[in-house]
């Protein structure tokens, strides 16, 4: 079984589904609210697990009830928490998510604990980096804690793939420790400069983003799927069509899924065709980590897709 590290942030999201996502300034009724687990690395984490990875978890979370549900959420999808530090001094992160009929959404998070992951508490999880073969992270968490993670994984000799959501700049050291870069088209252009509306300008942000020394860059697509690009070549691996009802953490459950993937030693494109097909699954469903998938019908969807 591939073992997973994940390092990231745990939140709550609080979700209101509306017809529309409202303008600045304007207020609209009507809506259904729900809540569900959430953060980019809590999301991550669970999508491995469920995609077959044996997955460990480095995070914070608060000493409230938001955190007491986290956990347990945690341990039902047998993710290791001994390397999940409870914060006395802040509360567990929280999301507010609209989510509109057409399944985009608009998030704002209040870190709390996420904030306060430290470099320290990632020195003392060293044992996690010896018993792992990818380590898998997201900008959620501060950057100086994010680097510390990639210096030890180099270290072990650990492929680290960054998911640079949400995206900022980030220093050379940090790129040139990735081993895989997944942003989406909006990461990909603020990392790069250069605007990605096509595969051909997301070619071309990927060369950018491969001359500062990230070794792949794989930009998602959304329906499209997702551009694979090293410095030999560059292939579009088409998405799988469905119809989508809510497209909060599609990127998160890709990644988790590429992780297990590239970890059991599928090729890159095979990987990339695992991943796409749990991010297509995810999007049919409502919530974070309620959308992932698990791996029997990541695979009954991959056999599907192949006899047609």
């Amino acid at each position: 079984m591939p073992r997973i590290l994940v390092i990231g942030s745990s939140n709550t999201d609080m979700v209101i589904k509306l017809d529309r996502i409202p303008r600045p300034g304007e207020t609209i009724l009507g809506g259904e609210f729900i809540t569900a687990a959430g953060g980019k690395g809590a999301n991550q984490a669970v999508s491995a697990a469920r995609a077959g990875g044996r997955v460990t978890f480095i995070a914070r979370i608060g000493e409230d009830v938001l955190g007491d549900q986290a956990l347990a959420g945690f341990r039902k999808d047998r993710i290791e928490t001994n390397y999940i530090r409870r914060d006395a001094d802040a509360p567990s992160g929280v999301a507010l998510i609209f989510v509109g009929k057409d399944g985009q959404n608009s998030i704002a998070v209040a870190g709390g604990a996420n904030a306060r992951l430290s470099p320290a508490d990632v020195r003392k999880a060293s044992k996690a980096f010896n018993n792992a073969d990818t380590v898998l992270m997201q900008l959620e968490s501060p950057l100086e804690t994010i680097i510390e993670a990639a210096r030890m994984s180099a270290k072990a000799r650990l492929r680290v793939i960054l998911n640079p959501a949400p995206a900022r700049r980030l220093p050379g050291e940090l790129l040139r420790l990735t081993s895989i870069l997944t942003p989406n088209e909006s990461e990909a252009e603020i990392l790069s400069g250069v605007r990605v509306s096509n595969q051909s300008s997301a070619a071309r942000a990927a060369d950018r983003l491969l001359s500062r020394g990230v070794r792949t860059v794989i930009i998602t697509l959304g329906a499209h799927g997702a551009l694979v690009a090293t410095n030999e070549s560059k292939q579009l691996v088409r998405g799988i069509k469905v119809k989508a009802v809510d497209c909060t953490a599609a990127g998160d459950v890709f990644n988790g899924a590429l992780a297990v993937a590239i970890s059991e030693g599928r090729s890159l494109l095979d990987a990339v065709r695992f991943a796409n097909a749990a991010a297509a699954i995810s999007v049919t469903r409502r919530g974070a980590q309620p959308s992932a998938p698990y791996r029997e019908e990541i695979e009954c969807l991959l056999k599907k897709v192949r006899n047609t």
